[in-house]
């Protein structure tokens, strides 16, 4: 499939971190539009924590929704729509119209999440259809090896 494709090309850098952070809670895509779901993924982060952009792109938007800060980047080179990922609670670093590298501080995290403890809420859309933001990463793959035993024995 195309997305896949777009998506190991994309695959650099965590929003938070180095290490890799600890995922509170996955995604998981709510049955319908208007259905109960998670969204996104909750990564562990303390507040203050620099929230780098995953990819080169542009912020789309910088500001509060619903009470609580939120940075959207548009991720160059993902087709049309192009893949948006968000980023809440946080205080935002990157106006709108920033154009960015991957890397680049564009938010930190705040405090006031939807987390038992502090995290980042990181979401990914290509248009109005949400998508699992950890496809954006590079994750070690395990892999099963054949057994050898010893010939001397």
């Amino acid at each position: 499939m195309q997305l896949t494709t777009v998506f190991l090309v994309l695959a650099l850098l965590w929003p938070v971190g180095p290490p890799p952070p600890e995922i509170l809670r996955g995604w998981r895509p709510p049955p319908g539009p208007y259905a109960a779901g998670h969204r996104g993924v909750d990564l562990a982060a303390p507040p203050g924590a620099p929230v780098r952009a995953p990819a080169a792109g542009t912020v789309t938007f910088a500001g509060p929704v619903g009470g609580r800060g939120v940075v959207t980047l548009t991720l160059e080179g993902t087709g049309t729509p192009p893949l948006r990922t968000t980023f809440s609670p946080v205080t935002p670093l990157a106006g709108r119209g920033a154009r960015v590298p991957a890397g680049t501080p564009i938010a930190e995290v705040a405090p006031g999440g939807h987390c038992p403890v502090s995290c980042l809420h990181w979401g990914l859309l290509r248009g109005r259809v949400y998508l699992d933001p950890l496809l954006l990463t590079v994750r070690p793959r395990s892999r099963l090896l054949p057994l050898v035993r010893d010939a001397g024995r």
